[in-house]
């Protein structure tokens, strides 16, 4: 049996058909690039429809090539915290919200919850503009939404009928009660949710199958099972070998994120959480808590476009002649603070620019400034395990960069770096989380060491 793995990025939607251990068939994979709305207010908006459409080509592209025989089983990586209103008839009333939007902020006519700590230990998060709690009374002004769904929930169901979401994406919107698994009654009330406007919670095993019209189109997927959507961060863990309190994986796409997950089932008591983590779901048994940055691939997207980068093995050249933490002081923060901090869009900065300063010295700032930023939260995350931890890069920016690798495996000395070169570890992710292999070892041969041979220590030493 193959399976079909659908990634649903912020800058792109992907399908690739994999082989039942989960290695990418040669040539299935159909791609397409999402153009992102922001605005210096700090929109951060997808249209629903025309990502749609973008999935619906890629599922055709594989289709034609014959990529889609022997799929039984179809498993999605999907963006945690996007949400989008919808009419009675089900069509989008505006712009998905994707997690990079800043404007929502929580209503000046409600205090809070009773008790902040409570309800962060309780839901993961707090009462903060990336969650539902303020987005959904923010839309609710805007517009007559009828109910609120995020984009798995909006694609899937144009294909499959009415589809309910997993409980790892419910508990991207901060209203779940992660022990429980039942929307949580406070944080229904801070976002003023009425009956009917949340989406039904999936039950542990959920499958969903094709529309018939849909089936008729891509008869190789006319007897695929469909699994419930894991959110994008917990797929990458799975899909970098990060299934356990030993292994955290520190994640460099157009964002960045560090996680650890932890077996804790629905009902178990979950582990104190600390003020400045979040948490969420993988599934119905394992939880994953970390820290989020708005930066990461896209602060070299702006410098490659702003700053006339020099390119290739030039640019390359150019970043080994500077140390790992070297560059120009720079704070990140373009596209302000992921939860808790509340710093807006056009907080990044750059400092102690002279006419000497060059573009490249300009990205390893920034890209030393997310190091920074990944080894600070790092150290609390291992608070909640009592151990030191060993660390597996992944993503696409990373991969792409080996000065980037060595700079991580220096800001975050003494633990063990390595790097997963797999580019699709989230929809790889997603397939053994469905195949419910989540817990599978990982293969120590496809987790290399850094490119940095050298003890990290004092700036300057030896090329590797």
């Amino acid at each position: 049996m193959n399976i079909l793995a659908l990634d649903l990025g912020t800058s792109s939607v992907r399908g690739l058909v994999l082989d039942e251990r989960t290695a990418p068939l040669p040539g299935a994979l159909a791609r397409r690039k999402m153009r992102l709305a922001v605005g210096d207010d700090g929109e951060g908006t997808l249209d629903g429809p025309g990502y749609l459409a973008c999935l619906i080509e890629c599922l055709d592209e594989l289709q034609a090539a014959g990529h889609l025989r022997d799929v039984g089983l179809v498993a999605i990586s999907a963006q945690w915290h996007s949400v989008l209103p919808l009419d009675a008839a089900g069509e989008p009333l505006g712009p998905v919200l994707t997690w990079l939007d800043t404007r929502p902020e929580p209503s000046g006519d409600r205090s809070g919850p009773a008790d902040a700590d409570a309800f962060h230990q309780r839901t993961g998060t707090w009462w903060h503009r990336c969650y539902w709690t303020a987005r959904l009374p923010w839309l609710r002004a805007r517009t007559p939404a009828a109910r609120f769904v995020g984009l798995a929930e909006y694609v899937l169901g144009a294909l499959l009928g009415e589809v309910p979401m997993s409980v790892s994406q419910a508990s991207g919107t901060g209203l779940l009660d992660l022990c429980r698994l039942v929307w949580d009654a406070e944080a229904c009330e801070l976002a003023g949710v009425r009956s009917g406007e949340l989406p039904a919670l999936a039950p542990a095993g959920w499958r969903g199958r094709l529309l018939p019209e849909f089936a008729r189109r891509w008869p190789g997927l006319a007897g695929a099972a469909w699994s419930a959507p894991i959110g994008d961060g917990a797929a990458s863990n799975v899909g970098s070998g990060c299934v356990d309190p030993r292994r955290a994986a520190v994640t460099v796409g157009t964002s960045a994120a560090v996680r650890l997950v932890q077996r804790v089932p629905a009902g178990a008591p979950l582990p104190p959480l600390p003020e400045r983590l979040w948490r969420y779901r993988v599934d119905h048994d394992h939880v994953v808590t970390g820290a989020a940055y708005s930066s990461g691939g896209n602060l070299f997207a702006w410098a490659n476009r702003e700053l006339r980068l020099p390119e290739g093995a030039e640019l390359a050249d150019a970043l080994d002649r500077l140390p790992p933490g070297g560059g120009v002081p720079a704070d990140p923060r373009f596209g302000g603070d992921r939860p808790p901090g509340l710093a807006p869009a056009g907080t990044g900065t750059l400092r102690g620019l002279t006419f000497s300063t060059t573009a490249v010295e300009i990205l390893a700032g920034l890209m030393t400034g997310v190091c920074a930023q990944v080894a600070r939260d790092l150290a609390e995350i291992e608070s909640t395990v009592h151990d030191p931890v060993e660390v597996v890069l992944g993503g696409g920016a990373v991969t792409a960069s080996a000065w980037w690798r060595r700079a991580f495996a220096a800001a975050l000395a003494p633990r063990p770096v390595g790097h997963q070169p797999n580019p699709e570890i989230g929809a790889t992710g997603a397939a053994l989380v469905a195949l419910g292999r989540l817990a599978d070892p990982a293969d120590p041969t496809v987790i290399g060491r850094t490119d940095d041979r050298r003890s990290p220590g004092p700036a300057g030493g030896s090329r590797p």
